[in-house]
C-alpha cells in the first residue's frame, strides 16, 4: 500500500482535481484505490453527489474513542476500483479536541496500518491549512504531492509547503519525498512561463518537467466521478493528469529501488 499527501497551504490549487485526476488514472491501471477528503470544506465528498444532510460517517469517526475502521467507513465510486472516505464540517474541531485528546496527531496513521493491503493506493485530499488534519497526512504519508498554480503569487504557497514537507521529514526520521505539480498552466502567458521555470529552477527535479493547463472540462470535479466508456476521460488536462501520474510513478519506482 502506498499512500500519497495532495497538499498546499494555498487554496485554489486543484489539489481535490489532482485527487480525483491521479485517483481515476490509478483505478483505470487496475489498483485499488481509496482517497479520503481531509478537508472540513468536503469538495472531494461534494464530487461525488453525497449530500450535506444527513452528515455522513467518514474522517470524523477515525478520530472518536474508539476509532472506527476504514473498511467500515469507505464508499464505493462509480468508477471501478476506486473507493472514498467522506469529510464532515466538524472536522474544523478536531485542533480544539486534540488539547484535550492526546495522540489525534497519530490517528490516521493508526487507521491506515489497521487498514493493512485492502487498497493499493490511498491518496489522502488535504485541507489548505497546516493543522492538525494536515500533520496526520503528512504523518502517514509515503509521498507528498505538492500541486500548484503556475503563477507567481502561488511560489510562495510552494516554498512554505515544501518547508513543511522538508520539517515533517525530520520530525518523523522516515523519507517524504516531495513532487511539485505545477497546475492551471497558460502557456500562452508571460507570467505563466515564466513562473514554470523559475519553480523548476528553485526545486529541481522535484518539479514536473510539463505542466497540467488550464481545461474547462476538469474545472468542475464531479465531473471527474463519472465513469466513461472506451478510453479515460478526454481532454487534454486529463491527457496531461495521465503523464504526470507516469511521471510520480516512475519516481516511486526509483524510491523504492533505492530503499531495496
Amino acid at each position: 500500500m502506498r499512500i500519497w499527501a495532495i497538499a498546499n497551504q494555498k487554496g485554489g490549487v486543484g489539489k481535490t482535481t489532482t485527487t480525483l485526476s491521479l485517483g481515476r488514472g490509478l483505478a483505470a491501471r487496475g489498483h485499488k484505490v481509496l482517497l479520503i477528503d481531509l478537508d472540513p470544506h468536503s469538495s472531494l465528498t461534494r464530487a461525488f453527489g453525497v449530500p450535506v444532510e444527513p452528515v455522513p460517517e467518514g474522517v470524523q469517526e477515525l478520530f472518536a474513542a474508539p476509532p472506527h475502521e476504514i473498511a467500515a467507513l469507505a464508499r464505493h465510486s462509480d468508477i471501478p476500483g476506486l473507493d472514498y472516505l467522506c469529510a464532515q464540517a466538524s472536522l474544523a474541531t478536531l485542533e480544539r479536541r486534540s488539547a484535550n485528546q492526546p495522540g489525534l496527531g497519530l490517528a490516521l496513521q493508526q487507521a491506515l496500518a489497521r487498514h493493512g493491503e485492502q487498497h493499493d493506493y490511498i491518496l489522502l485530499d488535504c485541507a489548505p491549512t497546516l493543522g492538525l488534519l494536515m500533520i496526520n497526512a503528512l504523518a502517514a504519508a509515503d509521498r507528498l504531492i505538492i500541486p500548484t498554480q503556475a503563477e507567481p503569487l502561488a511560489l510562495h504557497g510552494l516554498d512554505g509547503m515544501v518547508r513543511t514537507g522538508e520539517m515533517v521529514e525530520r520530525s518523523r526520521k522516515r523519507a517524504l519525498p516531495i513532487s511539485v505539480l505545477p497546475t492551471l498552466f497558460d502557456r500562452r502567458t508571460r507570467a505563466g512561463n515564466e513562473t514554470l521555470k523559475l519553480m523548476q529552477e528553485r526545486h529541481g527535479e522535484r518539479v514536473w518537467e510539463d505542466a497540467i493547463p488550464i481545461d474547462t472540462r476538469i474545472c468542475n470535479p464531479a465531473a471527474l466521478t463519472v465513469p466513461l466508456l472506451g478510453d479515460d476521460y478526454p481532454g487534454r488536462g486529463m491527457a496531461a493528469y495521465r503523464h504526470a501520474l507516469e511521471w510520480l510513478l516512475l519516481s516511486e519506482a526509483a524510491q523504492l529501488e533505492r530503499a531495496a
